[in-house]
């Protein structure tokens, strides 16, 4: 377990190690942009309000962590796991997290506008209000996440996974969803406007046209 005055001189000094022990360490307000925390291990770290802007989080374990208001702008979370960590109000603008894991993870209010989410687990997610403008979700599962009220305008959610997503209210305009699966998907109240549903399986199993 590390604390912050500990990663801070790592910072000051030597680059933190690759595959660096960080699990439970406080890192309230930490200033860890661009660093490299590849195969890093957070898991349950305290990184509210963390500067991670850029950072290397390549195979890093999250699991657990409080990242609530965190900034990860373009962050590399490429294979990261993320499952069951508090992502409230955090800026993943341009992040990459292909194939990351997000499972039963929040991320009420989340930023995720231009960021990568190629293959990623969001199964169970809570997704409320989450921004994710021109987001590329293509391969993603979002298997029984909460979308309500999230604006997925110009998102990239072909070939994703919806199966019984609720999707309340939620903004889909000019969304592709070709080739989606929405199978017992909530769309009550979404806006759909220009959306491209091609081949996709519907909420009552019908292929749309």
């Amino acid at each position: 377990m590390a604390d912050q005055d500990s990663v801070g001189r790592a910072l000051g000094g030597d680059k933190i190690p690759t595959g660096a022990d960080l699990s439970g360490a406080i890192l309230l307000d930490a200033n860890l942009g661009n660093a490299n925390l590849r195969n890093a291990n957070l898991s349950f770290a305290i990184l509210r309000n963390a500067n991670l802007s850029g950072a290397d989080l390549t195979r890093a374990n999250l699991s657990g962590a409080d990242l609530t208001g965190a900034d990860a702008r373009a962050a590399i979370l490429l294979d990261a796991n993320l499952s069951f960590a508090n992502l409230t109000r955090a800026n993943l603008s341009f992040a990459n997290l292909t194939r990351a894991n997000l499972s039963v993870a929040i991320l009420t209010n989340a930023i995720l506008t231009l960021a990568d989410l190629t293959n990623a687990n969001l199964t169970n997610a809570n997704l409320t209000n989450a921004i994710l403008t021109n987001a590329i979700l293509t391969l993603a599962d979002l298997t029984l996440a909460d979308l309500i009220d999230a604006d997925l305008t110009n998102a990239n959610l072909t070939n994703a996974n919806l199966t019984n997503a609720n999707l309340t209210d939620a903004n889909l305009t000019d969304a592709n969803l070709t080739d989606a699966w929405l199978i017992g998907a909530n769309l009550s109240g979404a806006n759909r406007t220009r959306v491209d549903f091609t081949g996709a399986t519907m909420p009552d199993g019908s292929i749309h046209k």
